[in-house]
């Protein structure tokens, strides 16, 4: 453990975004599985009513803990396959 008070205190910072960004990823996990489990399903309506949240989700997280350009590249691509079931 850190010495010097500064140290300590960065280290207790490094620790609770640690914890943030683990809450955010695993958010991250649940919502995007949801929504493929629907798109798999074939299940139109729910997957429809389900990407505004998982966008909503992968923008905020895209704010600190993941890429941006890989929080875009996930919500296009959830969108292409959504959009693929109503063609």
């Amino acid at each position: 453990m850190a010495n010097h008070k500064s140290a300590i205190k960065r280290h207790k910072q490094s620790k609770k975004r640690e914890a943030i960004n683990k809450a955010t990823k695993t958010r991250i996990k649940n919502v995007v599985r949801g929504l493929r489990e629907s798109i798999s399903a074939g299940d139109k309506n729910t997957a429809q009513e389900q990407l505004p949240l998982v966008a909503s989700v992968l923008a905020k997280a895209a704010k600190r803990t993941i890429h941006w350009k890989k929080a875009a590249r996930k919500t296009s691509r959830l969108m292409k396959a959504v959009n693929a079931m109503n063609a």
